[in-house]
């Protein structure tokens, strides 16, 4: 089987320059969409995180049930709802039921662990090039959400809790995935763990810059309203995932002709 009908067959999408563009994008609008939705429009995160959990299931169902591969739109929908839940997990823990960012940040950390370690001993790999089945691919999104709550709290253990700052924990982020390239790209580091280390580390950049441009300016913020981050963020999203799925659609006719 050639490399392009392998990559044809996943669920999940091919790992390019614009795939972390958008998960970035993504995990920023679900930190910033999740304080609009909760606080901005006085929704309450408990409702919100009903509201989100149930649009979630529904998109969970429709790529299970109808794909069996990568539908971009489908895929990145769920991709910034399961960033708005993971937010919203990690802040009702927190705000609602007094549990430390320290504490939530060691539990979720063994929670995607336990994750990775069930995936691979069931399937022998970890890698996104082999999920083909749905299955993997359950094992996948489990990781993911946990990750993204783990993101959360780990972002604002550095920005608020150890009093870092929102700057300055995007640039600890931001250079801890510059490292990871660095590794993968100069010195060989292992594709697999290369990716989840970098994937593990775009939610809390992505929320770090979510905070950084809504929080005030007296809090270390640039003071920007949600609505328009959202708004923006939102509108690159649907332009890229636009173009995906142009790129998928032309593969699809060059395959079918």
């Amino acid at each position: 089987m050639d490399q392009q009908l392998k990559q044809f067959l996943l669920r999940v999408p091919e790992v390019t320059l614009l795939f972390w563009v958008v998960k970035t994008l993504s995990t920023t609008v679900g930190e910033t969409g999740a304080d609009y939705m909760a606080f901005d429009l006085g929704l309450g995160m408990p409702l919100v995180a009903i509201i989100m959990t149930g649009v979630m299931a529904l998109f969970l169902y429709v790529q299970f049930s109808k794909f069996k591969t990568y539908v971009p739109a489908v895929y990145w929908t769920i991709v910034v709802l399961m960033s708005i839940n993971g937010t919203l997990i990690t802040d009702i823990l927190v705000d609602n039921y007094g549990v430390s960012l320290e504490t939530l940040s060691i539990v979720f950390t063994l929670a995607m662990l336990a994750g990775f370690g069930l995936w691979y001993k069931n399937e022998k790999t970890l890698s996104i090039h082999s999920i083909d089945t749905g299955k993997r691919e359950a094992y996948y999104w489990v990781v993911i959400l946990l990750a993204f709550a783990l993101g959360t709290g780990v972002g604002d253990l550095l920005s608020e809790s150890l009093a870092l700052g929102y700057a300055t924990a995007l640039a600890i982020f931001g250079g801890a995935i510059a490292i990871i390239a660095i590794g993968y790209f100069f010195f060989g580091l292992n594709t697999v763990l290369a990716f989840w280390l970098a994937y593990v580390l775009t939610r809390p950049l992505g929320a770090s810059l979510g905070d950084f441009m809504i929080q005030p300016i007296s809090d270390g913020g640039l003071g920007i309203g949600g609505m328009s981050v959202n708004l923006v963020f939102l509108a690159s999203i649907v332009l890229i995932v636009l173009l995906m799925s142009i790129r998928v659609k032309n593969e699809v006719v060059t395959r079918t002709e």
